[in-house]
């Protein structure tokens, strides 16, 4: 068993991540009878096991350690706050409701559409991260300037193509929540990343070593990173809940840009992995990164053969 952790010091921040039933529990059986047989099959379907609970889905585990980040905060004051969005009705939605009470998860505001796009609301919310299974959304999302990501789950040793590991409820015994970033057009804009692709690795090297004292843009997960980094300093840097890890491909004397750039934002990254190329997914599964975010689809499938992956479709990797 863990002993609590006790923040430094009171703190106003707070972390608000949006995320999609879909993402939260497992909801396929039912989403494949929509798509088979239409509103009303589904609709039945839901209204018959409200009372059956949801199995966890993707990012169940993940919700579960972001909300225990609100152990001993000040009532009213949640220092993490997750909302739902779903493309359910609020008539289906009573399962999904009956199910997050049913794991005492402490989510107490949701939007339901009843099909309509769920991404209008993230940015209401003040949202500084949104998670789904559908990429569609995701896609909408990023274009509205919010972080967001596909999630997918992680794939077992035995997995077949297209099959992936079902999370289950045994616990990290640490309880730290170990979130891991890809660099350029992630955190960072993709201006580096186009150097890379269109003229090779001898000019981005070239070029990021000319411009090793010019800060870096931002790319959509700035302003996540920034959030959870706020949320670090209520907690004491020894003993903290929260660790994150920047995990790239980037290598010498690449590196040198990243980290002045990182310094010019005043935002600690945990850890740091320059690799060179090497596949990350041995290295983040080292990490026990809980979520890795990735712009590239080589990395997003090579990660989540050892950890569940965010799929961010942006930058010049993904048109």
């Amino acid at each position: 068993m863990t002993t609590p952790i006790t923040p430094a010091e009171p703190s106003n921040a707070q972390l608000v991540v949006a995320i999609t039933a879909r993402a939260l529990f497992q909801l396929e059986d039912g989403h494949d009878l929509f798509e088979r047989e239409g509103v009303k099959a589904y609709a039945d379907f839901q209204r018959q096991r409200e009372n059956e609970a949801l199995a966890p889905g993707i990012a169940f585990p993940l919700v579960k350690k972001l909300l225990a980040l609100n152990a001993g905060a000040p009532a009213g004051r949640p220092r993490v706050e997750v909302i739902l969005l779903s493309r359910n009705s609020s008539d289906t939605g009573l399962r999904i409701f009956n199910a997050i009470e049913h794991y005492g998860l402490g989510i107490i505001r949701a939007v339901f559409t009843s099909g309509a796009p769920v991404y209008p609301y993230i940015k209401p919310f003040g949202a500084q991260l949104f998670l789904s299974a559908n990429p569609e959304s995701v896609r909408r999302a990023l274009e509205h300037g919010v972080a967001a990501a596909t999630i997918l789950p992680a794939k077992s040793a035995g997995d077949s193509a297209g099959e992936a590991s079902t999370p289950d409820e045994k616990e990290d015994v640490s309880g730290q929540l170990r979130i891991a970033f890809d660099g350029d057009a992630v955190i960072f804009g993709d201006e580096s990343e186009r150097v890379s692709q269109q003229d090779g690795i001898a000019a981005f090297h070239a070029h990021e070593t000319e411009r090793a004292h010019e800060p870096l843009s931002g790319g959509p997960f700035r302003g996540f990173l920034a959030a959870l980094h706020e949320l670090q300093q209520a907690f004491p840097a020894r003993n903290s809940p929260i660790r994150t890890a920047l995990v790239t491909a980037r290598s010498a004397p690449a590196h040198k840009r990243v980290i002045l750039t990182l310094r010019e934002w005043d935002v600690r990254l945990d850890e740091a992995l320059f690799l060179g190329g090497r596949d990350k997914g041995p290295f983040l599964q080292a990490f026990g990164a809980d979520l890795f975010f990735d712009d590239s689809k080589h990395n997003v499938e090579n990660a989540r053969q050892h950890v569940a992956t965010g799929h961010v479709p942006h930058g010049v990797s993904n048109p």
